[in-house]
């Protein structure tokens, strides 16, 4: 059967989190107000890392890379959410569906491969101590953090690419309340399979990968700090693994329901619930997690919030 011209495909209608007009004035202003810490917290600590000397390690490092990545994830999907509620318009053109895509995905990677990475910086430095400064080296951790953005940049085109080539016929409504990828090869009305084995095997190199890395980096490190003598030093080990523990938690149980899991247990409700997740929740909550138990953290972010008012006054 011939595919039908592909008129349809100019634009796509975004349903959303909710189809009830009722609910979009709580949705607006609960996304904005999540939104706007987003933004507050992930800069702050950006600021408070850039601006003081003590935090320039490797760790500080890494996580105001995550702070970054976080502020451009959720930037990519809730603004254009915030935007189609208060508008009422649904509708999404098909270049700027693929361009959301697209960086969805590319800083979607970006954050499972930083998490990865700052799970062996945690494992180089409980596990090796006296080689941390050599082993973390400014110029690995130029490479830890610039490959993968080479890397993501390279698998999130491949994915736009092969989007690009389906056809969307009739149907142009889509469950979700940004361009996701599963959702859209639901409404291609043309072979999707080599999409398919594209996406199954990126999710296994950006989540599963890096989630038994972190799984093995984590093996060795409880190991490590079971052998420590002292009550106090075990505790203060196992406080620095904490809040990426928490990260680990929040990010991967969502991802891995998304994308690893089979699609006959996979609904369009879940997929929604798990993508807020990872793109509104875990961005939100990541500064928080890791400076209220971070003392170096909450006194530079003090520092800051001080020397603003101070200049304001």
């Amino acid at each position: 059967m011939e595919p039908q011209n592909r008129t349809s495909a100019s634009e796509f209608l975004l349903l959303g989190l909710s189809e009830k007009p009722e609910h979009d004035t709580l949705l607006f202003s609960l996304f904005l107000c999540m939104y706007l810490i987003t933004v507050v917290g992930n800069l702050l600590i950006i600021l408070a890392i850039s601006s003081d000397h003590r935090l320039h390690t490797p760790m500080y490092f890494l996580l105001a890379n995550l702070s970054l990545v976080d502020l451009c994830l959720a930037t990519d999907t809730i603004p254009q959410m915030l935007v189609n509620i208060q508008t009422k318009n649904k509708a999404i053109s098909y270049p700027c569906c693929l361009t959301q895509m697209y960086f969805f995905h590319f800083f979607g990677i970006m954050d499972s491969v930083l998490i990865s990475v700052m799970a062996y910086d945690r494992f180089v430095a409980i596990c090796h101590p006296l080689h941390y400064t050599t082993i973390m080296s400014p110029r690995l951790c130029g490479w830890l953090v610039g490959g993968p953005w080479v890397f993501s940049c390279f698998v999130s085109l491949t994915h736009i690419l092969l989007m690009a080539r389906l056809v969307f016929c009739g149907h142009n409504e889509l469950p979700h309340y940004f361009c996701d990828l599963t959702p859209l090869l639901r409404l291609s009305c043309t072979r999707t399979t080599v999409n398919k084995i594209f996406v199954l095997l990126v999710a296994g190199l950006v989540i599963a990968t890096p989630f038994v890395c972190i799984l093995a980096s984590y093996t060795h490190i409880i190991v490590a700090i079971l052998k420590v003598p002292s009550a106090g030093g075990r505790k203060k080990a196992f406080s620095t693994c904490s809040s990426h523990l928490s990260v680990v938690t929040l990010f991967y149980g969502t991802t891995i329901g998304v994308y690893l899991c089979p699609s006959s247990v996979r609904t369009a409700v879940k997929e929604k619930a798990s993508a807020v997740m990872y793109t509104a929740v875990t961005p939100m909550l990541n500064p928080f997690i890791y400076s209220l138990r971070n003392r170096d953290l909450k006194g530079s972010l003090k520092k800051l919030v001080n020397r603003k008012i101070t200049s304001s006054s």
